[in-house]
């Protein structure tokens, strides 16, 4: 009983963590140039976001350089601009999340992996420090829930940071840049809403994915979840439409 008191209060005491501010970041750095990683994409990503993971094996070299200066050029958020930020965030995201790929596989989910000691209502991987972010320990959790979803104001990111799996948002075959992030977000949200594999749109009947039910506060700020969707989806769903949610697969996209 005590035991389970103690898991209970460490497991709490993580959750209220993973949803405070993070304090990530680095005074006088500039925006590292994402070009190492738009090679790597470019290389080892289809245009349908399967990734081949043997591929960026043999580029290992390249994936850690790039890594690396992820980590040595954390964003300074007085002097960055939004759309810098946006782009490394997300960019840090996907390449660390290939990267723990990379260094255990072949591995068949990535939420087979993570921390040994596992503990119940977390998501372990996720929260697995397995890098550094200018000198601080950090995981694939902060930077999507404290950083990305806190400090920006922007619910296309789900549709832009790859959980290598294959019910995730297709991995974009080229790096997000201050430059074009808008277009890119408007991308791949758009295409993410009108894949077939993953939502099947009918005016009267939605069958959608599972980001749409957990994350459903970050997609109904200005109005419905319908309304939402019907900003990107060809096909128009009623505001009367019954809505369902899809299966989640975590199997590797590769």
């Amino acid at each position: 009983m005590k035991l389970n008191k103690i898991i209970f209060f460490f497991v709490v005491s993580m959750l209220l963590f993973s949803c405070q501010s993070s304090t990530l970041g680095l005074a006088g750095t500039k925006p590292p140039s994402h070009e190492i990683w738009d090679g790597l994409l470019k290389s080892h990503v289809k245009s349908n976001g399967l990734v081949d993971y043997k591929g960026f094996i043999k580029d290992k070299a390249k994936l850690e350089q790039y890594t690396k200066l992820l980590s040595d050029n954390a964003p300074d958020r007085k002097t960055w601009t939004k759309e810098q930020q946006l782009a490394y965030w997300i960019n840090a995201y996907n390449a660390f999340t290939v990267k723990l790929i990379v260094d255990n596989y072949p591995v068949k989910s990535i939420r087979d992996l993570g921390p040994k000691f596992k503990i119940p209502m977390l998501k372990d991987v996720w929260h697995y420090k397995f890098f550094k972010i200018g000198g601080v320990d950090s995981s694939l959790d902060e930077i999507e829930h404290s950083i990305l979803r806190k400090e920006f104001d922007e619910p296309r990111i789900h549709f832009a940071v790859n959980c290598a799996s294959i019910s995730c948002p297709p991995l974009l075959n080229e790096a997000y840049t201050a430059e074009k992030i808008e277009s890119q977000l408007q991308k791949v949200t758009t295409n993410f809403i009108n894949d077939q594999n993953q939502n099947k749109i009918a005016p009267d009947n939605a069958q959608i994915s599972s980001i749409f039910l957990w994350f459903k506060g970050d997609f109904t700020k200005k109005g419905t979840l319908i309304d939402f969707l019907n900003t990107y989806a060809k096909v128009k769903i009623k505001s009367t439409a019954k809505i369902s949610h899809k299966d989640y697969n975590w199997n590797l996209n590769e």
